[in-house]
């Protein structure tokens, strides 16, 4: 059901998009004023979300470590999963960033004879993570010949590495292959595994339905379904200098993809998408495991109550402690015998 129902929600925002460009005024709606909104509700839900998480204090050093610590001298350090300094930091947020290097370590639990509970690796959930993404910023940034006049040259180059292999005419690219089959695998893993499937929730399977609908609808005009190119990129160029203008017939398609498109900017804040911009304020990422070495001071502490250390605190309750009979590291000072009373005459 959770399916369907996500299934069901993509294609309702495609009939509308379908059944809306086609009334009078439609397309100014679908191609100019929601792009806008769309784009007004991701920047400041996505400014938002990034200072919400920057203002909120870290009063614990809580990095993930996942290699040897930094120790006695003798002891290797693993200074990129375990790092104690600012330049470690920096090399493990890179890895993370560009490698997802803690997905890499992804695996695989089941039981075997005995009973046994056995660990295995398991690393295709990394490999087609890394391809869907990677393929969907080439994908990106190839759009951006929609929005620059005349075309900048990285664009040419990485447009002729995409389509190296052409099959055909158009240029089939690459990248539209690998991020169809990406994203299929991606969606198949969380019907038929049945522990993932059954902590996937609605908010997991919508955006793959929309991201899918986002590229099909683009692999439909590029390769299908006929669109005047050159009134596309019209408005586009005029999206991008805020002077838009629609002339001529474009294509009901065209409205399908720039809705989707904008329905996923103004939903991407406010999902688990927004862990391209968390992933960097993440504190088990961000943060030295340099505790044995640097003192830090927990920022919600009150100033006004002092630290009460453990001596401390047994010179203050000693005598309650012994009468307890709890252990002490110190014994109780023997007391001064009383003075005795004068004797009567």
């Amino acid at each position: 059901m959770r399916v369907l129902k996500s299934l069901l929600i993509v294609l309702a925002l495609v009939l509308v998009a379908l059944l809306g460009a086609e009334i009078p005024g439609g397309s100014i709606l679908f191609g100019i004023v929601i792009p806008y909104v769309a784009l007004f509700v991701f920047v400041i839900g996505f400014v938002g979300k990034v200072l919400g998480w920057a203002k909120s204090p870290v009063p614990f050093r809580i990095p993930t470590t996942c290699g040897q610590a930094n120790s006695l001298p003798w002891i290797k350090q693993n200074k990129l999963d375990c790092p104690s300094t600012t330049a470690g930091v920096i090399g493990r947020m890179l890895l993370e960033v560009f490698t997802f290097r803690s997905l890499f370590r992804n695996t695989k639990a089941e039981i075997v004879d005995g009973p046994k509970l056995a660990y295995g690796s398991s690393k295709y959930l990394w490999l087609f993570s890394l391809m869907f993404h990677y393929a969907f910023l080439v994908i990106l940034l190839r759009h951006l010949r929609l929005f620059t006049n005349p075309m900048p040259a990285f664009l040419a180059a990485l447009e002729f590495g995409d389509g190296l292999l052409q099959v055909g005419a158009p240029v089939l690219y690459q990248s539209d292959i690998v991020f169809i089959l990406a994203l299929s695998f991606l969606f198949l893993r969380r019907v038929i595994m049945p522990q993932v499937r059954y902590i996937s929730l609605v908010n997991d399977y919508f955006p793959l339905f929309l991201i899918l609908g986002i590229g099909i609808t683009g692999i439909l005009m590029r390769y299908f379904i006929r669109v005047d190119v050159v009134n596309i990129k019209q408005l586009t160029v005029g999206l991008a200098t805020f002077s838009p203008v629609i002339i001529g017939q474009i294509g009901s398609i065209f409205f399908v993809h720039i809705f989707l498109v904008s329905v996923l900017l103004a939903y991407f804040p406010y999902s688990k998408l927004m862990h391209a911009g968390g992933i960097f304020l993440s504190p088990t990422r961000n943060l030295a495991n340099n505790s044995r070495m640097v003192r830090h001071i927990n920022p919600w502490n009150d100033p006004n109550i002092k630290p009460h250390s453990y001596a401390g605190y047994e010179d203050e309750f000693r005598e309650f402690m012994v009468d307890a009979g709890l252990p002490v590291e110190k014994e109780l000072e023997p007391q001064p015998e009383a003075e005795q009373a004068p004797a009567e005459s």
